[in-house]
């Protein structure tokens, strides 16, 4: 066997070991449950054998399944085979369960997912006591269920309301609470693990799970009748209503709960399987997995680092501008072990700047999450000045003054008089072209934008920019820098906005559009949550403030006149600002009022100075928001500011929040099918305007019939949720 290792003692306990050999951690694929079949089926057989400690050689016992393999899948795998594989793998709990000998899970390390419900089909659980070492069934967050008995074990063991809490959200636990909720049986230290798994094997305990012993009902036979059962119900039931029903995952995990708990075990085992292989053939579950996970993880470990150049790191870093984004990004690099010099006007903005981090550390502390010596430390590692100096021996600058190019050039050459040849500078701008901002360098070629997002402590995108005259060597020393950080990285070229700042107007503006149509502003904001945005665009102005986005309509239209169209929400924005004096939440009010000391609400003025036009489609609604932010990705694909469609994906999802059950905007193109995404775009644009006119490079890929993703499947009409 080449993933598991059967070690047999005199005391007639066998040790199972699972030892992943293509793999740094233990997954459930279609090899792993045929040996693990076979190791079952030769230690019930084996007379000597009278238990099984069932651990890991890894690090961690166990994660999920294999996602590349799920993935891969898609389109290629009918409903009844992606049953039939749910199946295996229960079919491998239930043999464990028959075999008629105690098998004891030992997890020295993290156990999710598959490797969880492998845990709970065993008699015992056993976990380190280590923060670390968390447990969990997080297959919500990849739009699927646990498909091998998890729903159903998980539930009858913890109960139906920490079931539902803890399925719904997929939120792990720490082995602390995983003791309280019962779902582990102990929490030891890494030393005892197995000796406490042979001391419970000596007490010969019984083999039969409760389940199977003769006369077991299901527990909830009754149903809703239950008074306190009836109250998680409903509450599982408004949280799926919050987190928006294009989601399909969430309501097939509650309804697998709730029927397995009225069924006998193996037709509810039957029932969770079937939930899941149609998850498991949904495009949502292949949306999210690809994006989310797969593209991630390859960003993170280095999918566009340019090839040939040696790995850097930086130890001390320069950041000028101690404002709300110089701040954070001092914070994370810090936290990140880095020096850091934090620049502003004078030393007491600096300070106040260098403040943010001691406001951070400080939660950390009260929460217990952080040490007072680390934080000392951290802290330690900023110098808040003026000085300019002191930049001298810097790797690396990260430049984040006022979005003003004459101030951006000059604090440039001030520190580029005193940083080292060879430090890279790094400008933090969402708007300002790159190689407008690298004529003030002295080596354009070292000059490259990082786009952090607000709070930078809190978001893990960064969008670097490469400008036209920027290295190879400067790209590979920004990666191996943001990885140090340990945040996402995607990679795209100079142009207006870029990629994030760019299709995310497209968003604010169509909600703008919208209201000046005649669509209730509160629909506006609707329409937008319910296709899965975390906020409706007029709550989105009113937080940017109606400056930042006319400014940069101004600026384009400055230096491009007749050739650049303004977005067709800046007529609302004009109207709102300039006539009516209202331009977002800082200048006390603008789509929404800011009543102090109470909550939010929508302005009573809109419905006077936009009045309600007609009827309106709640679908068609949600629609133009998802191809007007598709639509303009797509042309970012054609212009060459983005370079794939992964980028594209994990911006979309991670800088702005477009819905992840799309994947992203790219995928949701590829998902609805591009030759329909293009039907409906022209049908889009002859109601609302150019801006959803396809290019003929759009027309062309879908003439040929050529989607953005090579493995690209479009979804039926009966699949495609939401859009």
């Amino acid at each position: 066997m080449r993933h598991l290792k059967i070690e047999k003692a005199e005391d007639g306990f066998a040790t199972l070991i699972l030892d992943n050999a293509d793999e740094s951690m233990n997954v459930v694929s279609d090899a792993f449950i045929a040996e693990m079949d076979e190791a079952i089926g030769r230690l019930k057989n084996d007379v000597e054998v009278k238990g099984v400690i069932l651990t890991s050689a890894k690090k961690a016992f166990m994660a999920g399944a294999d996602l590349k393999q799920l993935v891969q899948g898609f389109g290629k795998l009918s409903v009844k085979q992606a049953y039939e594989f749910s199946q295996a793998a229960t079919a491998m709990h239930r043999a464990i369960e028959h075999s008629g000998k105690p098998w004891v899970a030992v997890m020295g390390g993290l156990a999710l997912g598959g490797g969880f419900e492998l845990a709970l089909a065993c008699h015992y659980r056993i976990l380190v006591d280590d923060p670390k070492a968390v447990v969990g069934l997080p297959e919500v967050n990849v739009g699927l269920l646990p498909g091998s008995g998890g729903t159903v074990r998980f539930a009858l063991i913890a109960g139906v309301k920490t079931a539902v809490e803890l399925l719904l959200s997929g939120r792990a636990v720490a082995p602390a609470e995983a003791l309280k909720l019962k779902i582990v049986d102990e929490v030891v230290p890494a030393a005892a693990l197995i000796d406490r798994a042979r001391a419970w094997l000596t007490t010969a305990p019984d083999p039969v799970k409760p389940w199977d012993v003769k006369g077991w009902q299901p527990p909830q036979k009754k149903g809703l009748t239950i008074p306190e059962d009836s109250m998680a119900w409903m509450v599982g039931a408004g949280s799926i209503a919050k987190a928006g029903y294009n989601l399909p995952a969430p309501r097939a995990i509650l309804s697998s709960i709730f029927e397995g708990m009225q069924l006998p075990f193996d037709k509810a085992l039957s029932v969770e399987g079937k939930y899941f292989a149609r998850l498991l053939t949904d495009p949502v579950a292949r949306n999210i997995i690809r994006t989310t996970f797969l593209s991630k993880q390859a960003a993170e470990k280095g999918a566009r680092r340019p090839a040939g150049v040696p790995k850097s790191e930086v130890r001390k870093v320069g950041v000028l501008g101690a404002g709300m984004m110089g701040a954070g990004i001092a914070y994370v690099s810090a936290n990140a072990g880095i020096d850091v010099v934090l620049i502003d006007r004078d030393v007491a903005t600096a300070e106040k700047g260098k403040a943010y981090s001691a406001k951070v550390t400080g939660k950390a502390i009260e929460k217990g999450t952080l040490a007072q010596d680390k934080a000392d430390a951290l802290l330690a590692r900023i110098t808040a000045t003026d000085d300019f100096t002191l930049l001298d021996g810097c790797d690396m600058i990260l430049e984040a003054v006022f979005e003003d190019t004459a101030i951006k050039a000059e604090t440039t050459q001030r520190a580029e008089a005193v940083i080292p040849v060879s430090a890279v500078f790094a400008s933090n701008t969402s708007t300002l072209p790159i190689g407008q901002l690298a004529q003030a360098s002295r080596r354009p070629d070292q000059f490259i934008g990082i786009h952090f997002f607000s709070p930078v402590d809190r978001m893990g995108l960064v969008e670097v920019i490469m400008g036209r005259k920027t290295s190879s060597e400067t790209l590979a020393k920004a990666l191996d820098y943001i990885a140090q950080l340990r945040k996402t990285p995607i990679v795209v070229n100079d142009s207006r906005g870029f990629y994030t700042s760019r299709v995310f107007q497209t968003l604010i503006h169509e909600g703008g559009a919208m209201l000046e149509e005649g669509v209730p502003a509160a629909v506006i904001e609707n329409a937008a949550r319910a296709v899965g945005m975390p906020v409706g665009p007029l709550a989105l102005l009113d937080e940017l403030t109606f400056d930042l986005p006319l400014k940069i309509v101004d600026q384009a239209i400055a230096e491009e006149g007749d050739k650049y169209a303004p977005p067709a929400g800046v007529r609302t924005l004009r109207k709102m600002r300039d006539e009516l004096g209202r331009s977002g939440r800082k200048s006390g009010g603008g789509f929404y009022d800011y009543p102090e000391g109470g909550k939010k609400a929508l302005w009573k003025g809109l419905g006077e100075h936009f009045p309600v036009q007609g009827s309106y489609d709640i679908d068609a609604l949600k629609r133009r928001f998802l191809y007007a932010q598709a639509m303009e990705t797509a042309r970012c694909l054609e212009e060459g500011v983005l370079e794939t469609p992964q980028d594209a994906d994990l911006g979309a999802i991670y800088g702005w929040g477009f819905p992840a059950w799309t994947g992203g905007t790219i995928s949701f193109i590829d998902t609805v099918g591009i030759a329909d995404f293009v039907a409906e775009a022209d049908r889009l644009a002859q109601r609302h305007g150019p801006r959803f006119l396809p290019s003929p490079w759009l027309r062309a890929r879908a003439e040929r019939g050529e989607p953005f993703y090579a493995d690209a499947v479009p979804a039926s009409k009966e699949e495609l949720v939401g859009a």
